[in-house]
């Protein structure tokens, strides 16, 4: 449980009864990943575009990207920040990609209008607008990192050569 009045980080139950008058919502696990019941976000949050799944009769959406490894044959709408395959007519997979989506679209347009206007703002602006977009990119990290190489390695290794326990020299006598 989380307290959108407070943001000081998760709550446990016991805390929840001294934020009983906040706006409180739950952070569930799903596939291993973390997801938000659209009846509780959508109240705080504008979700459109991002579609959305039903998990045991209830519907979901993914708070960070879920990558995929590619997209396959056929696919006609994919999610616009991680290319992950879409049905209907949504834009993003997640709300974490609805808002990296944003704020690349928001930049891009300031960015535009820097370039139109007579170039009264200076590079360091530039800079702080790069900085917070990396903030708020970082506030929707994944909570289970993607595999590295080194860890496919280990996850995908089959059995090679066979090799014998390490007692060859040793001899038991009755």
């Amino acid at each position: 449980m989380y307290c959108l009045d407070c943001t000081n980080g998760p709550l446990c139950s016991l805390c929840l009864s001294f934020h009983k008058d906040h706006h409180a919502i739950q952070i569930r696990r799903s596939s291993y990943h973390d997801v938000i019941r659209v009846s509780e976000i959508q109240k705080f949050l504008d979700i459109t575009g991002v579609q959305t799944y039903v998990i045991n009769s209830a519907k979901v959406v993914f708070l960070n990207e879920r990558p995929q490894p590619r997209p396959g044959k056929g696919v006609i709408n994919t999610c616009e920040v991680c290319y992950r395959s879409l049905v209907d007519s949504f834009r993003f997979c997640s709300l974490g990609c609805k808002i990296s989506g944003i704020s690349k679209k928001k930049r891009k347009e300031w960015t535009n209008n820097l370039s139109d206007s007579d170039d009264s703002y200076s590079s360091t602006s530039i800079g702080r607008l790069k900085k917070n977009d990396d903030i708020m990119n970082n506030s929707f990290t994944p909570s289970t990192p993607p595999l590295s190489a080194v860890n496919r390695r280990i996850a995908k290794r089959r059995k090679g050569i066979p090799h014998r326990a390490p007692f060859g020299g040793l001899i038991i006598e009755y």
